[in-house]
């Protein structure tokens, strides 16, 4: 046999037993996450939901998805299982660390602006001014019926 023919399912064989090798220590990993599950402890399924282990079973876990409310999920249905300070900062966005000097940002804009700058009134004008004539007096040549030459009904 030439040795041209046996180097190509040599690297073929090498390369199936690596890729192998590495999901099978995959898996193997997953499994221990499993076992180490307990109840009170924070998971993250395969589908995104984070939730609160509260049974577990040979083949499935009871998880509160909310208060009172629990589903049965598959054991394999597991993606990760969090400890406690990184699943309430995830699910309750609280965190530990007090010493984080971040501003505070006020959801309106009215403590940016300086207390001596003049406000402005946007509101409707109640009474018209003396020089002015009120809006419902016809103005100069107006019809007081408000109605104009081409319009219906005029006169």
């Amino acid at each position: 046999m030439n040795i041209s023919f046996l180097l190509p399912i040599v690297l073929a064989v090498g390369a199936m037993f690596l890729l192998t090798r590495s999901q099978k220590k995959r898996q193997q990993q997953a499994v221990q996450m499993r076992d180490q599950m307990t109840t009170g402890s924070g998971v993250r399924t395969i589908g995104g939901m984070y939730a609160t282990v509260k049974e577990i079973g040979e083949d499935t876990v009871t998880l509160e998805v909310a208060p009172g409310v629990h589903a049965i999920f598959a054991k394999n249905a597991i993606g990760a299982v969090l400890d406690d300070a990184e699943y309430n900062r995830i699910v309750h966005g609280t965190t530990d660390d007090l010493t984080i000097d971040t501003p505070v940002v006020p959801d309106d804009a009215s403590s940016l602006t300086e207390d001596d700058a003049p406000k402005l009134d946007l509101g409707k004008k109640d009474e018209p001014k003396a020089d002015e004539p009120a809006a419902d007096e016809p103005k100069g040549d107006e019809p007081k019926d408000g109605k104009t030459d081409g319009e219906a009904g005029a006169k």
